[in-house]
């Protein structure tokens, strides 16, 4: 053992034996009464209850946030801030239903009390109503608090099927590629509705007018591919997704306006070759949907379709990430129940790349690393 490692494995040690000493101390009924007492401790001690109070009550924040977007209530208190009894009356529910509702989205800041009994929206109501995209995905996660409701039986795998799965059916299929378009429709209309969330973001942590020929894998119907044509007016676009979701993207390019400078390519890209001649290829939110021999056999398909130099950008929530921890909370369970995949830390991102022939492996800034990462690889 080198003199450093030693010197890592006494610091190891000094950081476990802390960690035990403050878990007993936290344990205890005793030393809780008093830091919640004790002046230097007591604001930490209050923000540790608040944080243990949000664990146990986050299921019912979620089914609060879900009534909203069923309500519509974030557009209802843009347009007219209504009372109690009023927003009783437009909902058809009693005045008491109708003040819980209103109270507890004032709790979760989603709105906020008023003169006369008014309510508006609050502070979140406001970032709901300028993002539509995040009352899609709400409305989405119906099925995934069903798939929740035995989160045991989930892990245990004992569950047969589960509504993520159903919903994104190419997770668990033997042939994606044949999938209909009727299969496709509705993950595919999701995945439109989420995408510009996201895609601002990883055009200003690596702008694309650089490339000639972008190629997005796995992208869906387009939206990332639209966003990165209005950055870079000479780019060239190849997009490649399963046939019947290529399909619907060919409508949205030419809705766009991009029918000309826009290819779509159908087919697997787990089994069929890539289209070559791209100097930029994008996978976006698509490797954490597949276990690391399938990262690997995508990301050798990748190579193989690029010349030395060219780059791949990967971008996703990421695991491991200091400040966005909850990011791997919520993918470790939704993507079990989806049925495969894993959040992966940019580490172990980074190794299956060079494992894959790629280099000089960075890792890219973004504006909001809770929704997505970046990644950014040269070909050898």
């Amino acid at each position: 053992m080198t003199a450093s490692s030693r010197d890592e494995s006494i610091g190891e040690q000094v950081r476990d034996l802390w960690r035990e000493t403050r878990n007993r101390l936290l344990a205890s009924p005793r030393f809780q009464r008093w830091a919640a007492g004790f002046p230097l401790t007591r604001r930490l001690a209050a923000r540790r209850a608040r944080e243990l109070f949000d664990l146990v009550a986050g299921f019912v924040y979620s089914q609060i946030l879900l009534a909203v977007v069923r309500f519509d209530l974030v557009s209802i208190l843009a347009e007219e801030a209504p009372t109690a009894p009023g927003l009783a009356a437009r909902l058809d529910l009693t005045e008491a239903a109708a003040r819980c509702l209103l109270e507890a989205a004032a709790a979760l800041r989603i709105a906020e009390p008023r003169r006369q009994g008014r309510f508006a929206l609050g502070p979140l109501g406001a970032v709901l109503a300028g993002n539509p995209a995040i009352a899609a995905m709400i409305a989405h996660h119906d099925m995934f608090y069903a798939d929740l409701a035995d989160p045991v039986a989930l892990l245990r795998g004992t569950r047969k099927e589960t509504a993520l799965a159903r919903f994104w059916p190419y997770a668990t299929g033997e042939a994606p590629a044949q999938l209909s378009a009727a299969a496709v429709a509705a993950y595919g209309a999701l995945m439109a509705a989420s995408q510009p969330l996201i895609a601002g973001d990883i055009l200003d942590a690596y702008p694309c007018h650089r490339h000639r020929v972008l190629l997005d894998i796995g992208g869906g119907e387009g939206a990332f591919v639209i966003a990165a044509a209005a950055r870079a007016p000479a780019l060239r676009l190849i997009l490649f997704d399963l046939p019947a979701v290529a399909a619907r993207a060919r409508r949205r390019f030419a809705a766009a306006g991009l029918e000309g400078r826009a290819l779509t390519y159908g087919g697997d890209f787990l089994r069929d070759e890539l289209p070559a001649g791209a100097d930029l290829v994008t996978l976006v939110r698509v490797l954490h949907d597949h276990d690391d021999a399938s990262v690997l056999r995508l990301l050798l398909a990748v190579r193989r379709a690029l010349s030395p130099g060219a780059r791949l950008l990967v971008a996703e929530p990421m695991a491991g990430v200091a400040g966005v921890e909850p990011v791997a909370a919520y993918f470790h369970f939704y993507l079990l129940a989806m049925g495969r995949g894993r959040p992966r830390p940019p580490a172990a991102l980074a190794a299956l790349l060079e494992s894959a022939g790629f280099r000089g492996v960075r890792r890219l800034p973004t504006r909001r690393p809770l929704l997505v990462g970046a990644l950014l690889a040269e070909a050898q």
